[in-house]
Formats: C-alpha cells, sequence, structure tokens
C-alpha cells in the first residue's frame, strides 16, 4: 500500500520506506505496538476500554477518548480533535487493554485525556490531509529562505501540516533563545496558515532526518528508539574506550545512545575488581598497574626497567594489597598466569568472490574484443590446428614422466615414396620465377 504520510513524499514499499518513523501504514514499524491480547476471547459482558492511542508523523502519540464507541482497528485513519481548532489525521495504534498499559507505563491518567475522535476517516479527509502533507517539502524550504533573510541562528529541521491544512508546525534547533516573531509573520502571509514554532533537542532532530551511523546500520533513534537517556563520559572510561569525540559522537553531534547498551555488563564485571591498586610493593620492587580484563579477572603489571608485562590473577592481587596494607612485603608477585596466545586466522574476503584487482572488467573485456577480432579475421583459436571431433588437448603434466614407446624398425614410419611425396608437396618452387638464359641456367627476369 502506498503511503502519504511519508516526509519524502509516498510511494513506500512494503519492506520498509526508510522514512524515519514518519511512515504509519507500517513502513519502518517504529511506532508499532505488538497487541499480545488479540487472540485472546474476551468475556460476554465485558466493556472495551474507552480509550484508543493513535499515532503521528515524527514518534507521536497521543490518547483519545472514543465517545461514540466506534469500532476500531490497529491502522485506520481516524479524524481526531486537537487543542487549537480543526481536526488531525492519525492511524489508530493500539486499542483495547493494552491502552490502559500503555497509560500507566506513560504515567497518563485517564482524567487528564480531554481529546476525542471525531470519526473514521473518509476519502475527502484522506485527499485533503494527503493534500496537505505534499506541501512539507516546499513550505519547509521557503520557510528556510526566510530565515537566512532575517539572519536567525536556528536550523529549520522538519515542518508538520494539520490534517484539515489549516495549520503547520516547525520544529527549529538553535542554541538558545531566538526572536521569530518577524519570521511568523512572514510566513503566515506567505502560506496563510497558523502557524506553530517548537524548539527540539539534536537527538530529535537526527531521529526526524536519519542517517546512517558509524556501525554501517540506520539510526537506533530514527528506527527503533523512542526515548532518549542521558549519556555521559563515564560509560566510556568504565568501557575502557579512549575518549576521543570524534569516535564517540554520534550524527547529533552528542555521545551516542549505544554507548549505555553495555553499560551494565562492565558495571557488573567491576564489582569483582579491586581499587586502588596501581602499585604492589614487593622485594623484586615496586609493580605498576598497566592493563586491567575485567571478564577474564587479570590484571597486568610490570617491574621498573622491565618492559615485559606480567599477568596476576584478582585474587593473588587482592591477597598482596592485604599484606601491604599490614606492612609485609611478599618476595614477588607470586602465581603467574600462562596467557595462550591464540593464533587469529586471518580470512581472505578479497578473493573469496575473485575481486582482487580493480581492472578485472577491463581485462574481460579487452579479451572478448581480441577473441571477436580474430574471428572475424578468420584466424582459429588454437593457431590453426584442429582436432578430429571427439579429440581433446590434454596438457602434459611435467612431475610425471612420458611413457616410453620400443616401436620396431620401420614400424610406424613412412615409406620412402610417402616421404618424398610429403617432401615435394611441402617444398617451395624456386623455379617458378625464373627464365633460362643462354648459358642452359636459369636467371631471375629482373637480372
Amino acid at each position: 500500500m502506498g503511503c502519504g504520510s511519508c516526509s519524502t513524499g509516498g510511494g513506500c514499499s512494503p519492506a520498509g520506506c526508510k522514512s524515519n518513523g514518519s511512515c504509519l501504514t507500517n513502513g519502518c514499524s517504529k511506532l508499532d505496538v505488538y497487541d499480545w491480547l488479540s487472540h485472546m476471547d474476551m468475556p460476554t459482558n465485558y466493556k472495551p476500554f474507552g480509550i484508543v492511542e493513535v499515532k503521528f508523523k515524527g514518534s507521536r502519540k497521543e490518547f483519545y477518548h472514543n465517545p461514540d464507541n466506534i469500532y476500531l482497528e490497529a491502522g485506520e485513519l481516524v479524524a481526531v480533535e486537537t487543542g487549537a481548532g480543526g481536526y488531525d489525521i492519525g492511524h489508530v495504534s493500539i486499542t483495547g487493554e493494552l491502552v490502559r498499559l500503555q497509560m500507566v507505563k506513560r504515567r497518563v491518567k485517564e482524567e487528564e485525556v480531554s481529546k476525542k475522535i471525531y470519526r473514521k476517516a473518509t476519502v475527502t479527509d484522506v485527499e485533503k490531509w494527503k493534500a496537505a502533507k505534499d506541501l512539507e517539502w516546499e513550505t519547509m524550504h521557503k520557510a528556510r529562505t526566510l530565515a537566512l533573510e532575517l539572519n536567525l541562528s536556528m536550523k529549520l529541521s522538519d515542518v508538520d501540516y494539520q490534517g484539515d491544512k489549516t495549520k503547520a508546525t516547525f520544529y527549529y534547533t538553535a542554541e538558545g533563545r531566538v526572536d521569530f516573531r518577524e519570521l511568523i509573520k512572514k510566513m503566515a502571509e506567505s502560506f496563510r496558515i497558523r502557524i506553530e514554532m517548537r524548539q527540539i533537542g539534536m537527538r530529535q532532530e537526527a531521529s526526524r532526518l536519519g542517517g546512517i551511523g558509524s556501525c554501517g546500520r540506520e539510526l537506533c533513534c530514527s528506527t527503533w528508539l523512542t526515548d532518549f537517556k542521558t549519556v555521559s563520559t563515564s560509560a566510556a572510561r568504565y568501557q575502557n574506550l579512549s575518549l576521543n569525540t570524534l569516535k564517540l559522537a554520534g550524527q547529533c553531534g552528542k555521545l551516542k545512545c549505544c554507548l549505555n547498551y553495555e553499560l551494565d555488563t562492565y558495571m557488573d564485571a567491576l564489582k569483582f575488581i579491586p581499587d586502588n591498586v596501581n602499585v604492589l610493593k614487593t622485594e623484586k620492587g615496586e609493580a605498576r598497574l598497566q592493563k586491567t580484563d575485567i571478564f577474564k579477572r587479570l590484571m597486568w603489571f610490570s617491574y621498573p626497567r622491565e618492559e615485559s608485562w606480567i599477568p596476576v590473577p584478582i585474587t593473588r592481587v587482592k591477597e598482596i594489597q592485604q599484606m601491604n596494607k599490614e606492612g609485609v612485603v611478599p618476595e614477588d608477585l607470586g602465581v603467574v598466569v600462562e596467557v595462550e596466545n591464540i593464533p587469529v586466522k586471518a580470512f581472505d574476503y578479497e578473493n573469496v568472490v575473485g575481486q582482487d584487482s580493480l581492472t578485472r572488467l577491463d581485462e574481460r573485456r579487452n579479451n572478448q574484443k581480441r577473441k571477436n577480432k580474430n574471428r572475424k579475421k578468420g584466424n582459429k583459436p588454437n593457431g590453426g590446428n584442429e582436432l578430429p571431433a571427439g579429440q581433446a588437448i590434454v596438457p602434459q603434466n611435467p612431475n610425471v614422466p612420458r611413457p616410453i614407446v620400443v616401436k620396431a624398425p620401420g614400424e610406424g614410419q613412412p615409406s620412402n615414396t610417402e616421404q618424398n611425396n610429403r617432401n615435394r608437396r611441402f617444398r617451395p618452387n624456386r623455379n617458378k620465377n625464373r627464365r633460362p638464359n643462354n648459358n642452359g641456367g636459369n636467371k631471375p627476369d629482373n637480372a
């Protein structure tokens, strides 16, 4: 089914429209909710829950009352009430008891839901809604031109038209407060609609625009991530990552959200690692900490004026640390773990599909041209030597000696008459261009 709600102009494919959450016809499945109660039979006297969740463009979801008890299913277009007058068009996300659980999750009470559903969207409503969505791209570029003319330090990232084509919400990012009163006047005169300006953060902007991350996949915020959690540099420190802002920052310019994905695993592993173990005192010298492997529970130490690192288990490190606190200095680090160096298997990915050279296609094309040219000239591919039918040239293996065939005298050899006829056939006729002279000999014509 085609999509008219995409910011890219529609025409979505069933496999995913890549519209970063703005597709409302199950394109990228960002706002989809699995109704795990759909296959269950409700009691006979069950009264359905009177609130429905509706989803809109850009990860926006709201709850609406269904006072007329209209039978609605997930994915249907409905006309809903707006707070500033008019109506808007959205898709039903979930219905029934699952809405009650979603309200508890989002901490929304039933008394706080004031808006209602008017009706199912008619053909006229859908046509007007699609016409409004088609104006978003042009409207955004005109608004950007007006903002540049007024020298406003703001960036307009997206625009969302209301379903009745009477209001447009502009989303922008800015470092501080921006006085856009003059901009609103000019946009109202140009577009003849009500204007609403809404400031969003850098992460929300990346979620709306989308893109490809350093991992090679689409951004998490534009495909499935709907809530943003705080990411600090301590998450990178706990994971022993280099504090390089170019590598830790995402498309939004902030720290990557994926830094929090494995943080809990590292925090659990760090519980067994002792603190303040930078130096261990031994009779051999002070051993300084060089590296820690929190998952293998090994700590590498090195003595002064020695380049080799010594791996020591955590239990032994805690024991030496306790001895140093009591004033006891051990002879050395004691038990040393032997770390096996497992050879890393190198995979030759280049030769797997035969893509060694960048000019392999040119060589193949040149060989094909050479064959076509020889075919036109009448040259035979085997140098003019044709084999009888049913025979082929078998390459001789140089490692295998050729068999010695002993023949009887005269066996397999042509007779003298056959040999003379063969020599006469291939002997060049040298007397063809000669004429007899007066001395009885042959003389060339030009002599």
